[in-house]
């Protein structure tokens, strides 16, 4: 009989033993590793460091070997990004130098500096934390006092005053005790390192000791929003240790913070986003992996406003990814330095895949930051391209508002909150094209009418009253750090010739995966409403005199939507199927229409943010479409200009920016004789609005919602409704995030049926449990040839190509000369519909293989039943 009880080997046991406690201590160890700060030697720069996240960015820098905060406002923070407290038992002890540079006293002695420790958000994790944390205060106020939790308003130590200007150093250290933890804080005199005071406090929480360790200036003024000059404190030597500290350097950031590229006609654009290094002579590298070895193939420059390097290749070998690598040589202490590293990967052109798939994003305010579930949800599709179609950032993002002036202090408080964009999404940008365009909230302004690049007629007072007019109301230079930001590694502009000020644009095209993309600038061009519409009393966009008539009287002759030059671009582009192209997409800021109401007492949608959430089944009484100007369906003709111009291409447009979720098919003269047009939902939604027109819809599908089927808007714009992500109660928590319809769309072209399947998603979905919980109304299926006029009759004879297979076809009004509409074919035979009776002009090629046949005095008429052939010889 086998003995399963053998005796113990005792050597083993003793190998065990032994390497188990060295794995304890090798890992208590490094928990106990200590952290110091070290500035020495760096020249003078804004940009903290890689293991920092300073809020807000632009007041504090790095000078004279230290950190210093540049004005004395409240809560000006700098988080530690790689070292945090944990949720295990453990202790910390934490110390730092620091003097004060401003010795006032103001509102009752609340002004103090120091740390604070155990600092989390609302959203659980370390970049949320870093930017909206609150934990628990610990420092020293400026009248002297030592204090936890809250300042010791009462207790002046006229002592500590006079070395606080001098330097002192602030120590804590925290100390595991029945199930809470003991405090114990001391200050010491920096010089003689003799002691000034101590506190300790007991019975500390456990939960009040997880999350960040961060230091503090916090001095109050009476106007938050108005910053005060004077600099405020000064920190070096911060240390850190204690086995209650979880070190996780993979959360530094910087400073190579992102990427973005776009791939097309061979040509590869890549634009790496850095921290404000300002080191004027340092470039960054961009590197191949080519047999496991990285090989340097471009230098560039980075740009003093933008913070960025960008990046252009031609006869770029788009047959197979490759890995790339971003390299930048960043000053550290004591004069040395250190290469950092940003890798992707530049995918190949997928001109081999069926479906090409495209994410679509708008509205990414800082609700959820730093958006885990959508980043989670939008890997599972693994998109082919990712779409964002403006308000990257709103004014709002980041706590601190905006900061206009002065010009270079703006340009950082900008860079603040497109660095918070970046850090959310850079794992699924830096490895597929991204589109990424700008619209009002990017260059600081609630609605734009860009009016061609002016700058807005007056400078100061309230925000509407400036943007009302039109214009930009921040500098050139600064709008064009923007764009340079966000769109510097899109495709080259169509016509880079800039706008008034020297404002530069960015309009272009896109092939990629034998998909054609149009990328427009919806609002640059655009013109404004207030001093076009003086009767309307216009305000904020919206007219406020009842008796003005918007869908009569509000279509001025002469005002522009896209502008002359985008259509002219638009275009060429619609007739333009070069490079394979199989399909035409529209990528613009937001749709050609108002789809949106109000209750009818309403005068402007400052309403919106207090109207009830409705829960399933309810329908507000009163609602009634509205003319808000901000939407592209003013004004009337440069919208259908707009959608005539894509109808010719069999269009997809795809947009975002109105804060609700549809998808709707253009009318021009007559309902659906336009293309489809698919508006995202918010990423986060702070602006919910609705369609709940009091009116059905009619032309509706039988059983479908009251809200769909055939509308105008307040201006008169003929659409159908055929989806709408209305906001709903979802029982969800947070509400503010679940309960205002956010989420984000996909949209799947398929180019062997060409079919496009519209998707629109929720957050919170539950796609990795294989549960499908898009809006209701979705998904939907459409055919390329739906987004011509699917309501006429009008025929020309069927088309048979021979010899040449997915032709170009394009028919030409002979009348007109106008282009009635080009279109690469799905296979050898095609049955054209025509918008009138008449005679056509047919071209039949393709213009990749130089061939083109030509058929004039073709007639269009009802009941077309003859045929047509072509025959091409190979």
């Amino acid at each position: 009989m086998k003995n399963y009880f053998r005796k113990p080997n005792f050597k083993l046991s003793i190998l065990f033993v032994f390497l188990f406690f060295s794995l304890i201590s090798c890992t208590t160890k490094k928990e106990s590793e200590v952290f110091k700060s070290n500035f020495e030697g760096i020249t003078q720069r804004t940009w903290i460091g890689p293991e920092y996240w300073a809020n807000p960015m632009q007041d504090w820098q790095v000078d004279s070997n230290r950190i210093e905060c540049l004005v004395s406002n409240s809560n000006r923070n700098i988080h530690h990004l790689t070292r945090q407290l944990g949720a295990h038992e453990g202790t910390l002890e934490m110390q730092v130098t620091l003097g004060l540079l401003n010795t006032q006293e103001t509102l009752n002695s609340n002004n103090w500096v120091g740390f604070s420790i155990g600092s989390q958000g609302e959203f659980n994790d370390y970049r949320n934390h870093a930017v909206f944390g609150k934990g628990l205060n610990i420092g020293i106020g400026t009248n002297g006092a030592l204090f936890i939790g809250e300042t010791n308003k009462n207790n002046k130590n006229e002592a500590i005053i006079a070395a606080l200007e001098g330097g002192v150093d602030l120590n804590i250290k925290v100390t595991p005790l029945n199930n809470t933890y003991k405090l114990d804080v001391s200050l010491f005199h920096t010089g003689t390192k003799n002691i000034l005071a101590n506190i300790s406090k007991n019975n500390v929480a456990t939960e009040n000791l997880v999350g960040d360790l961060v230091l503090v200036s916090n001095f109050e003024t009476e106007n938050k929003n108005q910053r005060n000059y004077t600099k405020s404190v000064w920190f070096k030597d911060w240390i850190l240790k204690g086995t209650k500290i979880v070190t996780k350097d993979e959360q530094s950031f910087g400073p190579i913070l992102f990427s973005q590229y776009t791939l097309s006609k061979k040509i590869l654009k890549l634009t790496a986003q850095l921290a404000p290094v300002d080191h004027p002579t340092k470039k960054v590298k961009l590197q191949i992996s080519t047999n496991n070895k990285w090989e340097t193939i471009l230098e560039e420059d980075i740009d003093k406003s933008a913070r960025t390097a960008a990046f252009r290749i031609e006869n770029w070998d788009d047959t197979k990814d490759y890995n790339y690598r971003l390299v930048y040589n960043l000053e550290v202490a004591n004069k040395k330095s250190k290469e950092y590293y940003w890798e992707g990967t530049v995918r190949k052109n997928p001109i081999d895949q069926d479906e090409i798939k495209v994410a679509g994003f708008t509205g990414n305010n800082d609700l959820g930051f730093p958006n885990n579930d959508i980043f989670e949800e939008v890997k599972l599709h693994n998109p082919d391209i990712l779409f964002f179609s403006g308000d990257q950032i709103y004014e709002e993002v980041g706590g601190y508002y905006i900061q206009l002036e002065p010009l270079e202090a703006s340009k950082l408080d900008y860079l603040r909150k497109w660095y918070m964009f970046g850090w959310a999404y850079r794992d699924i940008l830096k490895n597929r094209p991204t589109i990424c365009i700008t619209d009002d909230h990017d260059v600081y302004h609630g609605n734009i009418w860009g009016e061609s690049g002016r700058p807005t007629p007056i400078s100061s007072g309230h925000r509407k009253d400036i943007q009302d007019s039109g214009g930009y109301r921040m500098a050139p230079e600064w709008v064009n750090m923007v764009e340079r930001t966000q769109t510097s590694h899109l495709p080259d502009p169509y016509d880079p010739t800039p706008v008034k000020q020297g404002i530069g644009v960015y309009y272009t095209s896109m092939n990629y995966g034998e998909i054609s993309f149009a990328i427009l600038e919806d609002r640059k061009f655009k013109s404004a409403p207030k001093e076009n519409l003086p009767d309307a009393k216009v305000d904020n966009g919206w007219p406020q005199n009842r008796d003005f008539n918007m869908v009569t009287d509000a279509d001025v002759a002469g005002l522009k939507l896209l502008g002359d030059r985008q259509l002219l671009f638009l275009d060429n582009w619609a007739s333009d199927w070069s490079h394979g192209a199989q399909m035409k997409t529209l990528l613009s800021q937001t749709i050609f229409a108002n789809v949106a109401t109000l209750p009818k007492e309403a005068l402007s949608d400052v309403v919106v943010p207090t109207l009830r959430i409705m829960r399933a089944g309810d329908y507000p009484p009163d609602d009634q479409p509205v003319a808000d100007m901000d939407s592209n369906g003013w004004p009337q003709t440069g919208r259908n200009n707009a959608i005539k111009i894509i109808r010719k291409a069999f269009t997809f447009h795809l947009a975002g920016d109105q804060h609700l979720g549809s998808t709707i098919k253009y009318g021009v003269d007559n309902w659906q004789d336009g293309g489809y047009a698919f508006c995202v939902p918010s990423i986060s939604n702070y602006w919910p609005r609705r369609w709940y027109p009091q009116d059905a819809g009619t032309n509706r599908v039988v059983g479908e919602p009251k809200y769909t089927g055939d509308f105008k808007d307040g201006f008169g714009n003929k659409f159908t409704v055929k989806a709408i992500s209305n906001p709903l109660y979802t029982g969800k928590k947070p509400e503010k995030l679940y309960d205002r319809a956010a989420g984000y769309g996909i949209v799947k072209l398929y180019k062997e049926s060409r079919d496009i399947t519209i998707e629109c998603w929720p957050r919170g979905s539950k796609q990795a449990l294989g549960v499908s919980e898009q809006y209701p109304g979705w998904p939907i299926t459409i055919n390329q040839l739906d987004n011509f006029a699917t309501n006429y009759k009008n025929a020309l004879p069927t088309i048979k190509v021979n010899g040449l297979k997915n032709a170009v076809v394009q028919v030409v009004n002979e009348k007109t000369k106008e282009i009635e509409f080009t279109i690469r074919i799905n296979g050898n035979v095609f049955e054209p519909k025509t918008l009138k009776e008449g005679l056509y002009t047919i071209n039949v090629g393709d213009p990749d293989l130089n061939m083109l046949q030509t058929k004039k005095g073709v007639s269009s008429k009802l009941n077309n039943t003859t045929t047509l052939n072509f025959q091409f010889n190979k």
